[in-house]
């Protein structure tokens, strides 16, 4: 059976006494196998950059994968994207696992000039930057010309070692459809498909790689799912909250949705406290008989 990959969303807010690096360092005492971080430059609360904070996490660590969970697509350019992963992944000894997306939150993209991106640019952008990266990789000079990005004779030195894996974050049917054709993984959040949901969200992603004749069992599937052990914090439907045995059995129902991984979002008092708890008495729950 494929063993199951298990994350931990760390702290992104740049808020007195927040430390991600330290956090990640835990992590990968603790077991986990990758850290991820969200993508919101905007906003009135303090935050940090999610491609800086994984370099310096990257550097801090040895054996921990790193995850953008996602970029927001409008505010890089995917040729630029392309060089920036092929480094970082290079320096990191091969531990990039590159999110996408087309981007949820349109205010912060006018906030910072860059327009408002339509449903459907959002879904043709994402598969156009999937193809250009990618080409940009493995060919050089490399041309592209989509409907939303070009390149004239692009040269990207040097070339990845090896293929870098990109997750897409998708819900509707057509970049779930891309999803299916192009990506490496597929990373829906819990608040936004549910377990009634996801399900189909899954066979459908499935089916259009089927149909692009690809191996759906060479896709990684992971939950991005808020969660908390013990009594305190909000008390939400999207989040696995209660005792470590009763979160655990509640996390391994959804590795019996067809899930290969997860990714855990700390939520609720004591941050620190719910990681190693999270660590010492979650993980095992999760990878038994696996």
């Amino acid at each position: 059976m494929r063993t199951v990959l298990i994350g931990l969303n760390v702290s992104v807010p740049a808020t007195p006494g927040s430390d991600p690096v330290a956090e990640a360092r835990r992590a990968e005492a603790l077991g986990f196998d990758f850290v991820s971080a969200s993508d919101h430059l905007h906003g009135s609360q303090p935050t940090d950059e999610p491609w800086t904070l994984l370099s310096c996490i990257a550097g801090a660590t040895t054996r921990l994968r790193v995850a953008t969970r996602v970029l927001g697509l409008p505010y890089r350019h995917p040729a630029v994207v392309a060089k920036m992963a092929a480094t970082l992944d290079r320096l990191s000894g091969g531990r990039l696992i590159l999110g996408l997306g087309g981007g949820a939150l349109d205010a912060e993209f006018s906030a910072f000039g860059l327009g408002r991106w339509r449903p459907r640019d959002k879904v043709d952008g994402v598969e156009e930057a999937i193809q250009l990266m990618r080409g940009l990789w493995t060919r050089s000079p490399f041309s592209f010309e989509g409907r939303l990005f070009r390149t004239d004779g692009a040269e990207l030195e040097p070339k990845p070692a090896r293929p870098i894996p990109i997750w897409l974050g998708t819900y509707g049917e057509r970049a779930l459809a891309v999803t299916g054709r192009l990506a490496d993984g597929w990373i829906p959040s819990l608040g936004y498909a549910p377990p009634d949901q996801v399900v189909g969200m899954r066979e459908r992603m499935l089916a259009a790689a089927r149909a692009a004749g690809r191996d759906p069992d060479t896709l990684t599937c992971a939950y991005n799912v808020e969660v908390r052990v013990g009594a305190g914090g909000p008390e939400r439907p999207t989040v696995v909250a209660g005792s470590a045995d009763e979160v655990g059995e509640r996390l391994r129902g959804f590795l019996e949705l067809g899930f290969n991984a997860l990714n855990f979002v700390p939520t609720g008092p004591g941050r620190d406290e719910q990681i190693e708890r999270l660590g010492r008495e979650v993980l095992a729950l999760v990878r038994a008989d696996r």
